[in-house]
């Protein structure tokens, strides 16, 4: 059985751990779910290492939603640098997902961009574990979690 970890925070305005739970119990069996949330993005890098080393998670999804100030922004970068740090220390793929506020020009937008993400990258991390060849085969299209996909540079 693998075990996928969900990390998310209390800050956010949506649930979107909620949304990658729902989103990965729909995608098969085979796999449990640990959820453990923080209050804030600068949390998430310990939230994940525990997921790794104390109940053993095979990936985790970190998802938090920055505000949308200049601080927000470099505490998103602050937070990112650390999971990046807690991926190289375990060998193990943690998904980032980060909506930040400014992303949308109301909160309708926001939910609904925040909670597609967190799906389509649950979908990712899911695939990841059981079938990356569905990654390999999406491999330069211009796919993107969230808005619309751009698609690729040359058909």
């Amino acid at each position: 059985m693998r075990l996928i970890g969900i990390a998310d925070t209390t800050f956010a305005r949506v649930d979107m751990g909620g949304a990658a739970v729902d989103e990965i119990k729909s995608m098969g069996t085979g796999f449990r779910i640990i959820r453990y949330t923080v209050p804030g993005i600068k949390d998430l890098p310990v939230a994940c290492k525990k997921l790794f080393q104390e109940q053993n998670c095979d990936i985790v999804i970190a998802l938090g939603m920055p505000g949308g100030k200049a601080i927000d922004r470099q505490c998103a970068h602050e937070a990112s640098t650390g999971l990046i740090a807690c991926q190289l220390m375990v060998g193990k793929h943690i998904i980032e997902v980060f909506v930040h506020e400014d992303e949308a020009q109301d909160a309708k937008t926001l939910a609904w961009l925040a909670e597609n993400r967190a799906r389509e990258h649950a979908r990712n991390a899911y695939n990841l574990l059981f079938r990356p060849e569905e990654l390999t085969k999406n491999a330069g299209r211009g796919l993107r979690q969230g808005y619309e996909d751009v698609g690729p540079a040359r058909e």
